[in-house]
């Protein structure tokens, strides 16, 4: 018996029950579209993931000043104003594995813009940041060296900055006044999103860092060139673990520490939070697939025990096929494809449920999804492979059965 004349006799086996025919590929269609759900959810907030630690920028090292102690009592990070422009120029000039150091100053205030007003973080920044960060600007233009060696009144706004002081309008050339201090917008910035931690990383806007220190934030902050925090970035080829000791040693160092004595600031290694964040959501994608897999591993029992009810009934027509020639690999061959057509039949009807589903969950639950090939191959095959499984003994079962013994049943 060839394959195509097996394929036949199967469809034309499986039409005689339609209703059995169906129950019994209703466990593999749930199967299929559950897998391709889950790896769609799953592959969805991964890729979430990546656009998140894209966003912060990669190989990252936040770099914040110290605590200060006082009557016994130690202060947060931050409290003590230990990092300025020039640790971050030295880094960048004497780590070898660093790439950009960025110095930035943190400030918050109300933004006017003719009638409209917006409380948002501005930043005062080197061109050092963007390469950090991997920010690029939309339209208009950058921070050059003018702006900074002269304290240039310009900012860059975030998109929602700019969207919510302009609208729709164009606000390059505007003028908005950041702490009552007038300032031109030059450019605003292509959108990021949110961070892993939910914020929004497009309501803000940039300023020279000497605009920042000498013109808005003024006082001590412009007498010490101290800094906020420094963003730094490790070329792509450089241990991570090795950048950040020779970080630590150098500011030791800049900063008079003796041994024994505690750091006066505080490296942050985001790349391994994020690297762990990425594992765990790759871990889940796994996870929900093993889970929807389970459906598919019931569907393929479901197969097997239809099969053996199905030998049963038809053990007189087995016996006929054999006592008029047939051979036990053509029974055996009958009753295997009848279980793959009904797996490969339920697995087609399985991944249109399971693409629409998926649209259907990422257009109603407002979820990220990303429907890949592999993972409706990987469905399929699945689904091919348990019809394989689990029809072999119900087909071998029929193909051993005895011509004389299979007539006399009743």
């Amino acid at each position: 018996m060839n394959w195509l004349a097996g394929v036949r006799t199967a469809l034309l086996a499986l039409r005689v029950n339609k209703l059995r025919s169906m129950l019994t590929m209703l466990g593999i269609i749930i199967g299929v579209a559950a897998v391709i759900v889950m790896i769609a959810i799953g592959a969805g907030a991964q890729a979430r993931v990546e656009e998140q630690i894209k966003s912060l920028g990669s190989n990252l090292i936040i770099l914040l000043p110290g605590s200060v102690t006082s009557g016994g009592v130690r202060m947060g990070a931050g409290s003590r104003s230990s990092l300025t422009e020039d640790d971050a120029f030295a880094i960048q000039r004497e780590v070898t594995g660093v790439q950009a150091a960025a110095p930035t100053l943190r400030g918050t205030g109300q933004v006017v813009a003719g009638n409209n007003n917006w409380s948002t973080v501005f930043y005062g920044v080197t061109p050092e940041y963007f390469e950090v960060r991997n920010w690029v600007i939309a339209y208009g233009r950058g921070f050059e060296p003018a702006d900074l060696s002269g304290s240039a009144k310009a900012v860059l706004l975030g998109e929602t900055v700019a969207r919510n002081l302009f609208g729709d309008s164009d606000p390059v050339g505007q003028v908005v006044r950041v702490r009552k201090v007038p300032m031109q917008v030059i450019g605003v910035l292509e959108r990021k999103g949110q961070s892993l931690g939910g914020q929004d990383q497009d309501d803000v806007m940039l300023m020279p860092i000497s605009s920042a220190r000498n013109r808005v934030l003024g006082g001590n902050v412009a007498k010490l060139r101290s800094v906020g925090s420094i963003s730094i970035k490790i070329r792509e080829d450089a241990d991570m673990t090795a950048s950040e000791g020779e970080i630590r040693q150098l500011l030791r160092q800049r900063h008079r520490l003796q041994a024994g004595q505690d750091d006066d600031f505080t490296l942050r290694n985001l790349s391994e939070v994020l690297g762990a964040r990425e594992e765990s959501s790759r871990v889940m994608t796994l996870l929900l697939a093993a889970v929807a897999s389970v459906s598919l591993l019931v569907g393929g029992i479901g197969i097997m025990n239809i099969m053996l009810v199905s030998v049963t009934e038809r053990t007189r027509e087995i016996g006929l096929r054999m006592a008029v020639g047939a051979r036990g690999r053509d029974i055996l061959s009958q009753f295997l494809v009848e279980a793959i057509t009904l797996a490969v039949i339920g697995g087609v009807c399985g991944i249109l449920l399971g693409v629409a589903g998926s649209y259907a969950i990422g257009h109603f639950a407002g979820w990220r999804i990303e429907l890949r090939l592999e993972s409706i191959a990987l469905a399929v095959g699945f689904a091919g492979a348990i019809g394989v499984f689990f029809g072999f003994y119900p087909a071998r079962k029929a193909s051993r059965l005895l011509p004389i013994e299979a007539l006399r049943y009743e």
